[in-house]
């Protein structure tokens, strides 16, 4: 099992829909995270000292094949679409990678 942290903004204007879509993520999608191999999944929504609002996201990778089975859930017609929803609230970091939305974080600490 591998953990996985991230980060992104998000924009002010679009917290609630975002809270809103969250409170009830479409059944399809929960299943596709499952067959992914993804457990443990948690996104946490903080004010920063900058003033901006950040969601910063923990899940658990139990495959074999991280690179395939992203691939498989990009491919996936009801997380194209619920990424239709999402997208459009979050605000990537200018630090993050080329094609990365969310900024991984480097884990430096965990207690067993």
């Amino acid at each position: 099992m591998k953990r996985h942290g991230s980060v992104i903004g998000i924009r002010d204007d679009k917290i609630e829909k975002y809270k809103q879509l969250h409170a009830a993520v479409w059944p399809d999608v929960l299943k596709r995270i499952k067959a992914c191999n993804i457990q443990n999944y948690s996104i946490y929504l903080r004010k920063m000292p900058d003033g901006r609002y950040y969601l910063f996201s923990y899940f658990e990778y139990t495959g074999g094949d991280f690179a395939t089975d992203m691939a498989k859930m990009s491919a996936d017609p009801a997380t194209k679409k619920w990424w239709a929803e999402c997208v459009p609230c979050l605000q990537p970091l200018n630090e993050s990678a080329a094609g990365e939305l969310w900024a991984k974080m480097e884990e430096v600490f965990h207690q067993h």
